[in-house]
């Protein structure tokens, strides 16, 4: 059965309440005017000394009071100078994929972020769908701010007013000029090629500029309203804006007409300069459009003359709203207060027709938390029934399966009368259950105990992945040192590419940042770009290399000793993976976790005599001195060897600044006076021995976090790290003088 809708359209203005509504019968199609209201306000709103507020509280509570709105839809206007509207033509696009364009286009085209506006859109036009793609289709992008349409929301939420529907003023006389004036419904076709109209909507201090034919839409504020006339009249004439505004609505009843118009004038030419220029623009923008004529709507269009004014400039067809001809209801249309207020009732007539779902346009501006929340409120009473059936339906089947377990069994209600031989069967089937569950609890203690087992077993035979890493760093320190295929060829130690570590000493530390500050600026400079850049951070293993090399091929002494590291063992600690010449795969280096490796000592002042027949000669031992002194214990500075001359001729000398002094044994002097002796023979290699000590950071990382590629990889060198920089290395032993030499090793 067909029912009858009804819907209110409410306008609030700076003047006053609009309010008409509408009732459609589906069967008949007929629309028809059932009530209106019309509440002018005391003071219009835009005046200093009005309050807003409270005079739209006003206005709305004796509407209310007035009138029933219970069981009809609501639809509010909001100003159309507050709001943003945008009409963009699409590219072709997949039906389906329109509203994410739109999304994209609302963020270029709203100046604001999204979240802070309320916004909606519509395809407008005749675009066509093709291959599954639209066509020359346009689409209108309407958007307010949230804060604003809140504003014009709450005075309807103050009085528990379902609003139904909010849109914009320009777009409520577009659904009024499309159904009454055009004869457009929601589904009839439109012309393209139709002729233009404008409306005209002046309110108090804007006209509402709106260009259409039906399919396509042009929107202009005009910043000129009925408040620009009656405060010409205050400052011509002299009034107060109550005799000015009473002057104005009564200009050809006063004394003397000519001098009101003459005050009006100036303010004329303005509005119609304005209206000749927006519509120069729209004629320049579609230059195929053909405007028929203007249509005048709003309280501020009764203005005497006017009328006459804008078609003896304009050049068109200027025309008032006298009736509205597409609806029914004597009752409503033919009332003297409606007939001399009907300009203003188009906005909340185009209202009315959206609510009934009569036009075409059917965006709106409330909130989706609000539509969210009534959409909940719907569906609740139907969710609470169909639980309550629900629960009512297992309710009743548990009573069922209850009052038939009950006829063979006692465990359900004492009293009831069972087969005894399931009473035993319900025996027997506890006895079982309670010895599975004791075998399951025996089984998780066993299995317990087993994982633990298997976890000591597996640290014991090395399973864990921690202790694979020391491997591993021995075996990069050991790739990464210079190797000398060629060495076999040759006895001279000086001509072996080779370096001895005859110490590797591994600290933890709990703070890595604390040994990178007390380096030195050279000792830092070596270091790669990286790892200059930025200390280590956190904990981790600071290794220590004591390390000793006889190389002296050629006659570059400096390059021999210092750089001859540089280039080969402490170059190969700063690579991602080393593979020497001899070796079948590649050995993984700072991939491992090795970073900020550097020089913290060196010296090459020593002599040390190697016999050349191959015989073993004097036992050497290597020993640190002074490990852990000075610099916050993190530097490897002195190390001595038990054969080093100058050492036990000037120990003194040799230990200045370190806080230490050796003392020569006496029973030693003697080897050193026969060693000196046998260095002066020929069948010894007379080699200079270079001491140096390297320090790196060793951060392990598991093989699952290790990169297959250096992050590195691709990144320019520090220039500040280039040219003379570059060679310049800690403690640099430059002079000839051993003194000076230790003195800046220490």
């Amino acid at each position: 059965m067909a029912e009858t809708r009804a819907a209110w359209g409410i306008d609030i203005g700076q003047a006053g309440l609009k309010a008409v509504r509408l009732e459609y019968d589906e069967t008949s199609g007929q629309l028809s005017a059932a009530a209106f209201d019309f509440v002018p306000h005391p003071k219009i709103l835009s005046q200093p000394d009005a309050n807003p507020e409270e005079l739209v509280k006003q206005a709305l509570d004796l509407f209310l009071s007035r009138n029933n709105i219970e069981g009809d839809l609501i639809s509010i206007s909001v100003p159309g100078q507050t709001a943003l509207a945008r009409f963009i033509q699409l590219p072709p696009v997949e039906a389906s994929k329109v509203p994410e364009i739109v999304k994209y286009e609302a963020r270029q085209q709203i100046p604001f972020a999204l979240e802070d506006v309320i916004w909606d859109y519509q395809t407008l036009g005749s675009g066509t769908e093709e291959g599954g793609f639209m066509l020359d289709a346009e689409v209108g992008l309407f958007a307010m701010k949230r804060d604003q349409v809140q504003q014009q929301l709450d005075p309807f939420l103050a009085e528990n007013v379902e609003v139904e529907t909010i849109q914009i003023s320009p777009l409520a006389l577009y659904n009024y000029l499309c159904y009454d004036q055009l004869g457009i419904g929601k589904d009839d076709p439109v012309d393209p090629d139709a002729d233009y109209t404008i409306v005209l909507d002046m309110g108090a201090d804007n006209t509402t500029l709106l260009v259409t034919n039906g399919q396509k839409i042009w929107l202009r504020n005009v910043p000129i309203g009925g408040n620009h006339f009656t405060r010409a009249l205050t400052k011509e004439l002299k009034l107060t804006f109550a005799k000015a505004e009473h002057l104005k609505c009564n200009a050809t009843k006063s004394p003397d007409p000519r001098s009101v118009f003459q005050a009006l004038r100036p303010v004329f030419n303005d509005y119609v300069a304005e209206i000749q220029r927006s519509i120069g623009y729209f004629s320049s923008v579609n230059k195929e459009a053909k405007i028929e004529r203007i249509i005048g709507v709003g309280n501020g269009f009764k203005l005497a003359g006017l009328q006459k004014f804008l078609q003896q400039n304009l050049q068109y067809q200027v025309d008032r709203v006298h009736s509205f001809d597409s609806v029914s209801g004597d009752a409503v249309l033919r009332a003297p207060l409606f007939q001399d207020n009907i300009m203003s009732f188009a906005v909340p007539y185009g209202l009315a027709l959206q609510s009934l779902d009569l036009t075409p346009v059917h965006t709106s501006l409330l909130p989706p938390e609000i539509i969210t929340e009534r959409l909940i409120r719907k569906k609740k009473p139907w969710v609470l029934a169909a639980a309550a059936l629900l629960l009512l339906g297992l309710s009743i089947s548990a009573f069922g399966f209850n009052v038939v377990k009950a006829s063979v069994s006692t465990r359900i209600w004492k009293d009831a009368k069972a087969d005894p031989a399931v009473g035993n069967a319900e025996g027997k089937a506890a006895e079982v259950k309670k010895k599975a569950s004791k075998f399951k609890s025996d089984y998780d203690a066993v299995k317990v105990t087993n994982q633990q087992l298997r976890t000591t077993g597996d640290t014991l035979v090395g399973v864990d992945e921690d202790r694979i890493y020391w491997p591993e760093l021995y075996k990069a320190i050991n790739e990464c040192l210079p190797h000398d295929p060629d060495a076999v060829h040759t006895d001279d130690p000086t001509k072996k590419q080779r370096v001895k570590v005859e110490i590797v000493n591994v600290r933890y530390l709990p703070s890595l940042r604390d040994w990178y500050s007390v380096l030195r600026p050279a000792e830092k400079d070596i270091m790669r770009a990286e790892d200059r850049a930025s200390a280590p951070s956190g904990s981790g293993f600071l290794v220590t290399l004591d390390c000793v090399h006889f190389y002296n091929e050629k006659e570059n002494r400096l390059y021999n000793g210092r750089r001859w590291i540089r280039d080969t063992f402490l170059e190969n600690l700063k690579q991602w993976m080393v593979q020497q010449e001899d070796s079948t795969e590649p050995v993984p280096v700072r991939k491992i976790g090795i970073t900020h490796p550097t020089l913290v000592y060196f010296r090459n002042d020593q002599k040390k005599d190697v016999p050349k027949n191959g015989s073993r000669g004097p036992r050497s031992r290597s020993r640190s001195i002074g490990r852990g002194v000075g610099r916050g214990g993190f530097g490897i500075r002195n190390k001595r060897g038990d054969d080093d001359d100058e050492i036990f001729a000037n120990s003194s000398n040799s230990n200045a600044g370190r806080g230490q002094k050796r003392t020569i044994p006496l029973h030693l002097q003697h080897d050193i006076l026969d060693r000196k002796t046998r260095n002066a023979k020929e069948d010894f290699w007379h080699v200079t021995v270079n001491e140096f000590t390297i320090q790196f950071v060793w951060r392990p990382i598991p093989k699952k976090a290790r990169p297959d590629e250096d992050p590195a990889k691709g990144v320019v060198p520090d220039p500040n790290a280039s040219g003379d920089e570059q060679n310049q290395l800690p403690e640099q032993a430059s002079t000839s003088n051993p003194a000076e030499t230790n003195s800046r090793a220490n």
